[in-house]
């Protein structure tokens, strides 16, 4: 009989304008070890603490591990043919390049052996790339992991209760298409950002 296989888990948590010690008491909440950067722009315009190298600082110092994962995992690709004529992200076409997939690897690799958070700018996992892009793919995939998000007033809550709250049944209509797997809402890979929904 083959053994079963333990679940694994994967945390996001959006860093907004928090202070740095709320932000570390977040993470601290849930135990976290790793914290995977997953912003395409890795800096934070109102709380320059969250920019990139002050972060790491913080993680570092508080004795926890910083992964940057912008590059792979990012929701503003540099490339334009990833984007539609509104300026929308094309998530389909982002998550079946092989970047994408490497920073998925890299990402899961680490889940199998720490408490991983991905982090990204936006409060709400609602409306963030780290929940619309990332978990979905990692939830499609053969292993899908467990996604707990850390909510801003420490509040956790499961990924498919979210989904219960935001979609309601799963189940489209007959014969109505599955609306386009697409950002949010349209950005530009290049204009500077504090708080974006496709960081």
């Amino acid at each position: 009989m083959a053994p079963v296989t333990e679940q694994v888990e994967l945390w996001t948590v959006g860093h907004s304008n928090h202070e740095a010690d709320h932000f570390l008491r977040l993470l601290a909440s849930c135990r976290i070890d790793v914290l995977a950067d997953v912003r395409s722009q890795p800096y934070a315009r109102y709380a320059s603490h969250f920019s990139q190298a002050p972060l790491r600082r913080l993680i570092e110092g508080a004795g926890l591990h910083y992964v940057f994962l912008g590059r792979e995992l990012g929701g503003r690709p540099p490339e334009p043919e990833m984007y539609d004529s509104d300026d929308y992200v094309l998530y389909g076409k982002l998550a079946n390049s092989q970047r994408f997939r490497d920073g998925l690897h890299r990402l899961t690799d680490s889940m199998t052996r720490c408490r991983v958070a991905m982090m990204c700018s936006e409060e709400n996992p609602a409306d963030c790339h780290r929940r619309l892009l990332i978990a979905r793919a990692l939830l499609q995939g053969d292993a899908p992991p467990r996604v707990t998000h850390i909510l801003g007033d420490g509040r956790i809550m499961d990924d498919r209760q979210l989904s219960r709250d935001l979609d309601g049944p799963s189940q489209l209509p007959l014969f109505e298409e599955e609306p386009q797997w697409r950002s949010a809402r349209s950005v530009s890979p290049n204009t500077p950002h504090g708080s974006s929904l496709a960081s």
